[in-house]
């Protein structure tokens, strides 16, 4: 089998990139030789004529992706079809490559956490003298198992669905990776189905519940502040843990005689230069400005113990839900969507990525409305009734 890549002028006045597999030729009944092609449309397009130097950019980012595509499918059929295989690299020990591929994402800050979880998981099912040689379809379905019936999480309960879905999508990774590198001859992941994904509930406090919160006592003054806190502004724990007054901007007046306050922070989970606007009473809640380098919230712990005394804070405010800390940040999203604002606004206050990460909370606010529609009294109708 050849590939190529192809490319094909169309009526738009765009260039279509392709892949070319030619399987050789045959010949028909009539005599006539015939010969065997698949395509692969990548979706990737050039301009035909591009006229200024942002149109060539494209033109070459656009090329070089498919040029990647295809060393990847000459990789596939190579090694699938012919079994091809480093062999020193299968004595390699497949802990030893999933490290390696995990502080490959500790370098592009590319879900470097998750990889760690999952490798404590993969440590205990997969013994440290495991090589690639060792590796077949039991082994892969063998971890599947582990991750479904034996795994447990810290305090002893369970993996949760999306936990073992994204445990098991890093293990795939390294397969595919292991595969593509040389290191398996045939890519054995993709026999395996992984985990579905499910959608998991997000917890929050409604507008009625987290008044109530705010009126009862907490035995941790600080706690209470930075939940509040949380819940008014949508930053996440380990944001408020380690802020600092530098982070926190009073920006005066504006036209309109209203006060302007901000934080200007470097979000821990995505390392994103965040400017967030806050409401006057959130920053009243922040106190009296000290030393720029001081924490605005001292004596901030995350611990077992807080976590009691956050069950029992709700409790005495008749709040029956399992409320943790993150339910501040998801009540902060729907209050906000109950209010008015647009995903995308929402979006961008939550340091959210991607739109789609957010639309879960669209969710919510749609299945609350479906269930305001039953709300209405049943009437007592008779439309045959005449005046």
């Amino acid at each position: 089998m050849k590939i190529h890549l192809r490319k094909k002028k169309l009526k738009s006045g765009k260039t279509s990139l392709y892949i070319e597999y030619y399987k050789g030729h045959k010949t028909t009944t009539e005599g006539k030789i015939k010969h065997i092609r698949e395509f692969e449309y990548l979706e990737l397009y050039l301009i035909t004529i591009p006229n200024t130097a942002s149109e060539r950019k494209k033109n070459k980012e656009q090329l070089e992706l498919a040029q990647q595509i295809l060393a990847i499918r000459k990789a596939e059929v190579y090694q699938g079809k012919y079994k091809i295989q480093n062999n020193s690299r299968g004595r390699t020990s497949f802990i030893e490559f999933y490290n390696l591929k995990k502080e490959e994402r500790y370098q592009t800050k590319g879900n470097y956490d998750n990889w760690d979880a999952a490798q404590k998981h993969i440590e205990r099912y997969c013994p440290y003298t495991t090589t690639f040689n060792d590796i077949n379809i039991d082994f892969i379905k063998g971890f599947k198992k582990h991750l479904d019936t034996v795994a447990v999480t810290k305090s002893e309960k369970n993996l949760s669905q999306n936990t073992k879905h994204t445990y098991f999508n890093k293990f795939k990774a390294c397969m595919r990776a292991a595969f593509e590198e040389g290191y398996l001859k045939e890519n054995l992941i993709v026999k395996v189905k992984g985990f579905a994904m499910g959608e998991s509930k997000r917890e929050y406090l409604t507008s009625d519940e987290l008044k109530s919160l705010a009126k009862t006592p907490c035995k941790i003054k600080v706690f209470k502040q930075a939940f509040l806190f949380s819940a008014l502004t949508g930053i996440r724990w380990s944001d408020i843990h380690k802020l600092t007054w530098s982070e926190v901007r009073d920006e005066g007046i504006d036209n309109s005689g209203n006060e302007i306050f901000r934080i200007v922070f470097k979000q821990k989970k995505t390392e994103g230069m965040e400017y967030l606007y806050i409401s006057k009473q959130a920053r009243e809640l922040l106190g009296e400005r000290s030393d720029p380098k001081d924490r605005v919230f001292t004596n901030l712990r995350y611990s077992a113990h807080m976590n009691l005394q956050l069950l029992r804070w709700c409790m005495f405010a008749g709040i029956t839900k399992h409320i943790t800390f993150h339910s501040a940040r998801h009540t902060n999203a729907v209050l906000l969507l109950e209010n008015g604002a647009d995903i995308y606004t929402v979006s961008k206050r939550l340091g959210h990525k991607e739109i789609r990460t957010t639309e879960i909370y669209a969710k919510i606010i749609d299945k609350k409305m479906k269930e305001a529609a039953n709300l209405v009294p049943t009437l007592e109708l008779n439309i045959l009734e005449t005046a």
